[in-house]
């Protein structure tokens, strides 16, 4: 926990400057709110007018989680709410959207809630099967599908439309947020995903994610053997089919080096991204994720699922692009939401 209020401290530094009208001004546990689950709002932070932390105690996970909320420019009426989902690391390290994108001052003039859940490193938003032995209890999809939504539609006063979008692994995420919970969601948005789970491709990324690069908990603790039945059960291009009816906005770059990755990048300049790096990891995994974005597009072309596909010339796996693709996808958003 110590983790994550450090990691709302960088948030309030990051966010846009604005008048504070009631800064670290907390209120306590908001039981009437507490759902049958016995999931509720422990509390609410007011960062300034428009931004807020909303912690949420997760009944499937015995933990509290922060949610960090950007609130609609008019709030004289319910709004709708756009859930944005950081990557692999969860939010408690430093790639996330308040560090590396423009998002706050993006969603300025927008009359929509933005909500941003910190936690769930290397878990793949998913439930697993089981308790690992290093990471613990990891029962996020119970959590963003079932805990969450109406505990924020509540405290937030929203209109009861939502919404997800998510970059890199959080892409599969949302796919199968989407599949269990129909009709939760107008609209699904994914940036540079690898949306498949069941062939080698998709079992090798997930496996390099959270075992690798996670340093943590092990595959079969999330969804048993490889190749097992769990993982065709969380395997969006295997259960395309579910998805009929939500609007879905799929982006993915090439991998060929863009105009973003060189240092003209503004995150490069200023230390946030090494350069190097950005190319010699960035640039196979975006080759990657545009193959697993081909694939997914195939399969809803042959469900006659409509789907909007945007694949870039040229790009790396990386912020700058993810930050042109959430602007890029805002139009499409906004209309599935009514706005």
């Amino acid at each position: 926990m110590n983790t994550m209020l450090s990691r709302i401290a960088r948030w309030r530094r990051i966010a846009v400057a604005v008048p504070i009208i009631a800064a670290c001004a907390v209120t306590g546990p908001n039981v009437a709110q507490a759902e049958p689950g016995g999931s509720y709002v422990e509390s609410v932070e007011h960062v300034n007018d428009r931004q807020m932390v909303v912690n949420v105690h997760s009944a499937a996970m015995n933990q509290t989680f922060p949610i960090e909320v950007v609130l609609p420019a008019d709030r004289s009426q319910p709004r709708p709410l756009l859930y944005l989902l950081n990557g692999a690391g969860g939010g408690v390290d430093g790639a996330t959207w308040a560090r590396n994108t423009d998002y706050v001052d993006f969603f300025r003039d927008k009359n929509v809630n933005v909500a941003v859940p910190i936690g769930g490193r290397f878990s793949y938003y998913t439930d697993w099967i089981r308790d690992d032995p290093r990471v613990g209890r990891n029962k996020w999809a119970t959590f963003l599908g079932k805990e969450l939504p109406p505990l924020l539609d509540k405290e937030l006063n929203t209109n009861g439309s939502r919404a997800l979008a998510a970059i890199s692994s959080s892409a599969t995420s949302i796919f199968n947020l989407a599949i269990d919970n129909p009709g939760q969601y107008k609209s699904i948005a994914a940036y540079s995903g690898c949306v498949q789970s069941s062939d080698p491709l998709g079992q090798n990324a997930i496996k390099l994610t959270v075992e690798t690069w996670g340093g943590g908990g092990s595959v079969e603790n999330m969804w048993g053997p490889l190749n097992g039945p769990g993982w065709r059960e969380h395997d969006p291009v295997v259960n395309a089919e579910k998805l009929r009816g939500t609007q879905i906005y799929m982006s993915t770059g090439s991998g060929i080096p863009g105009i973003n990755d060189t240092p003209a990048n503004p995150r490069v300049a200023d230390g946030r991204i090494n350069l190097p790096s950005l190319i010699a990891v960035g640039a196979p995994i975006e080759a990657a994720t545009n193959f697993c974005t081909a694939n997914m597009a195939n399969r809803l072309r042959e469900l006659a699922i409509p789907a909007v596909v945007d694949f870039r010339a040229t790009g790396t796996h990386s912020w700058a692009y993810w930050e042109e693709d959430l602007h890029k996808s805002w139009p499409f958003i906004a209309g599935s939401l009514g706005l």
